[in-house]
């Protein structure tokens, strides 16, 4: 028996007559049924009926519902392509689909492609996001690789550094260690310093002293001794009483030379009498051996400051003033000594002329280890120092040391 075979199902249906379906025996093949658990074919199949009995104009509302159902369920366009088939079976003795005169199978056929549309679109963009995807992944693994070859460029950059850092850790220690045992260093030699300038002025006094009671005392000595032996000679003898005359300036001159050695040593009226005598004395001296006028002012507390600081007070001041007469050019110089609030201030000036304070004090080839000396000198008494040298008005060196002296009782 001729049979019409559907496309898209294995469902064979009997041949019709344009009257009706003929009643002869057929063999029919039975069709897999869709795997489903619902009701979607049996509303499949009434949605389809409905389809097929109207004869408006063909609608693909109900068709692409239906799509969107299946959809929903999970189908396949082939579980679909089953549940048409399935339904064409069941609606073929009602529908003459052979038959050319009525377009019940174009009706079906259209109910099918539209029913199919949203199944369609959904696997084209689950094929186009497959495809994004399969790109992506193969972009990830390009940026995953590029990623990896930077983590490890990147650690053994970081291992580098680490390495970097700790050899600055290292050269840090090793700096902050040698930063202390330089200051160490320097107060040891600060230390040794001022030890140095006691020892000298110690070593001054017992020159000064033994200058005085042991040259000074010989060369008197001799000097009377010379005088006698001038009274002595006869009258005749001129040329003796001349030998004798100019042996006796000698040693007048020698005395004065070492009486003026040994008050620059450590002059004998600090001791005695005090800084401002010693001073004046020291300054009168300086002033008539070297044509300068010296000027001195002085606030007479300053003797009550111990024996320590008066002595540092001199030396700064008699170091002053020869720097005065050897460098400075000038034609007079004042030294002010007066009281601050909780200090002496020794101030030395002068109007000669200037030089670079710092410049001279670090180069090495300057050897002005007096100016090195006053602030040692001044530091070692918890004083300070500083130097003031401007251009057409001259220097002026300034010394401040602690003073409290003690309130006497009303």
């Amino acid at each position: 028996m001729p049979m019409h075979r559907f496309s898209g199902g294995a469902s064979t249906f009997p041949e019709t007559s344009p009257a009706g379906p003929l009643h002869r025996p057929m063999n029919v093949i039975t069709l897999p049924s869709p795997p489903l658990h619902s009701a979607l074919p049996a509303r499949y199949l009434k949605e389809l009926r409905a389809h097929l009995g109207k004869k408006t104009a063909a609608n693909g509302d109900r068709a692409q519902g239906m799509g969107r159902a299946a959809l929903a369920e999970g189908l396949k366009t082939l579980d679909l392509a089953l549940m048409h088939e399935s339904a064409m079976t069941t609606l073929a003795p009602s529908f003459d689909f052979v038959s050319t005169l009525n377009d019940s199978i174009a009706r079906a056929g259209f109910f099918f492609s539209q029913a199919i549309i949203p199944l369609e679109a959904s696997q084209r963009a689950t094929q186009e996001a497959n495809r994004l995807l399969v790109q992506r992944n193969e972009t990830l693994c390009l940026h995953t690789a590029a990623l990896a070859k930077g983590n490890r460029r990147l650690e053994r950059e970081i291992t580098r550094r680490k390495a970097g850092e700790q050899a600055v850790l290292k050269g840090k220690e090793q700096y902050q260690t040698l930063f202390r045992e330089s200051q160490v260093m320097q107060r040891k030699l600060r230390q040794l310093t001022r030890q140095i300038i006691s020892a000298q002025e110690e070593e001054r006094k017992e020159i000064s002293r033994e200058l005085h009671d042991q040259v000074v005392q010989t060369l008197v000595g001799i000097s009377v001794q010379l005088s006698a032996l001038g009274r002595s000679a006869s009258a005749g003898v001129n040329t003796f009483k001349a030998k004798i005359a100019h042996t006796q300036h000698l040693v007048e001159t020698s005395v004065n030379a070492v009486h003026r050695f040994s008050r620059e040593l450590r002059p004998a009226v600090l001791d005695d009498l005090g800084l401002i005598p010693a001073l004046l004395a020291y300054s009168k001296s300086l002033a008539y051996r070297k044509k300068i006028k010296i000027r001195l002012t002085a606030f007479s507390g300053v003797e009550a400051l111990p024996i320590a600081k008066r002595t540092v007070l001199f030396r700064v001041g008699q170091e002053a003033l020869n720097n005065v007469i050897r460098h400075a050019e000038a034609t007079q110089a004042e030294i002010t000594i007066s009281e601050i609030p909780g200090a002496i201030r020794m101030e030395i000036r002068d109007n000669g002329k200037s030089f670079q304070v710092e410049q001279v004090l670090q180069n090495r080839k300057f050897k002005r280890l007096g100016l090195i000396g006053m602030r040692e000198r001044i530091e070692m008494v918890g004083g300070q120092l500083t130097i003031d040298s401007i251009p057409g008005t001259g220097t002026t060196v300034r010394a401040e040391i602690p003073f409290n002296p003690e309130k006497k009782p009303k």
